[in-house]
């Protein structure tokens, strides 16, 4: 049983990932020993691009960029990434059950990060609507209510229904990660990086 699954490794999914597991070391119990596990097949559209308007970050490119937030990921601990494909979700009692092509996951949280093209993921009766923020057509968007489809399930990034900008999808990530960390707080939180003594 994982804490959280995210499905998909673009730049909504890494930021909520990255976020989740920085909530480690900063003597908070609840924080400690949790499991975070993403799923990523490499078809983020950011292997693609080239990114020179990204605020505090010089011209690099897309896969340049996810391979720096995976590092950071990594320098972390506590995420395992499997490129594994999702093919269906299913709500159990109180947590899900994440179905790839090679095996059965668990986990309390999961959040969607899987873009805009389509979603063909079975189980979960959601509302698909056409992405209003795409400059293509045909994008869509899975309905929802603070990015929550419905309890404990998240959806993030183009998906969620945003503009396919990185800053606007990985800002996404960490509103639902600081969700979800609040949940295991008890308590409303922020992550913020600090000196360290």
């Amino acid at each position: 049983m994982h804490d959280v699954i995210i499905v998909g490794g673009g730049a909504s999914g890494l930021a909520c990932a990255l976020t989740l597991a920085s909530a480690k070391g900063r003597s908070w119990d609840w924080a400690e020993n949790r499991s975070y596990l993403v799923f990523d097949v490499g078809d983020s559209d950011l292997n693609k691009a080239y990114l020179r308007n990204v605020p505090g970050v010089m011209p690099i490119s897309g896969k340049e960029l996810l391979d720096a937030i995976q590092k950071q990921i990594d320098d972390w601990g506590g995420v395992d990434i499997l490129k594994e494909k999702v093919v269906e979700i299913r709500k159990e009692e109180d947590h899900y059950k994440v179905i790839t092509e090679k095996g059965e996951y668990e986990a309390k949280y999961v959040v969607l990060a899987c873009g805009f093209k389509s979603f063909d993921i079975k189980g979960l009766e959601l509302e698909l609507v056409e992405n209003p923020k795409s400059p293509k057509p045909g994008r869509v968007m899975i309905k929802h209510r603070d990015y929550e489809v419905m309890p404990n399930l998240f959806v993030a990034g183009t998906l969620a229904g945003l503009s396919s900008h990185f800053t606007s999808c990985a800002g996404s990530g960490v509103e639902v990660a600081i969700e979800i960390l609040s949940r295991m707080a008890g308590k409303r939180i922020v992550i913020h990086d600090v000196p360290q003594d």
